[in-house]
């Protein structure tokens, strides 16, 4: 995947991280819940009576924003390079590696480091090594 990062500003990335602040904080206020990516998206497949509605609300928040930011300013260009096996392999990867983590960058990352707790520390940094060690393999080791 290739994106021109000379054509992001610096007030974008303000402006989304302050949106992902805001979200997860509200979301954590008023629902008790972590904004967890994969924990949200596992949730729906665990049908609970008075679960649903948040989980469809979060997750279409998330599709709509970009609806949203792509009426008023141009989306960069991302261009995937690689087979549709490796995209297979490597989601099926993610998904094991959250379900053995217990959470994703979102939940860990984000709203585990706000939190200050150990274990998303330990998770973040784990999942960063493990993704820099995969990028080596895959574009040193293995192409070459």
């Amino acid at each position: 995947m290739h994106i021109n990062y000379l054509d992001l500003l610096p007030w974008q990335a303000v402006a989304g991280g302050l949106a992902i602040g805001f979200a997860v904080t509200i979301l954590l206020l008023f629902n008790g819940r972590i904004a967890g990516i994969s924990g949200i998206m596992g949730g729906l497949f665990r049908l609970q009576r008075g679960d649903i509605g948040w989980r469809i609300a979060f997750i279409s928040g998330l599709v709509l924003s970009i609806t949203i930011w792509n009426i008023f300013f141009a989306l960069p260009e991302i261009r995937i390079e690689t087979s549709h096996l490796m995209l297979l392999l490597a989601g099926l990867l993610v998904g094991y590696g959250t379900r053995l983590g217990s959470g994703c960058t979102s939940g860990h990352g984000v709203c585990g480091l706000s939190r200050g707790t150990i274990r998303s520390f330990a998770a973040t940094a784990i999942f960063i090594l493990t993704a820099m060690l995969t990028v080596y393999v895959v574009r040193h080791v293995i192409a070459n």
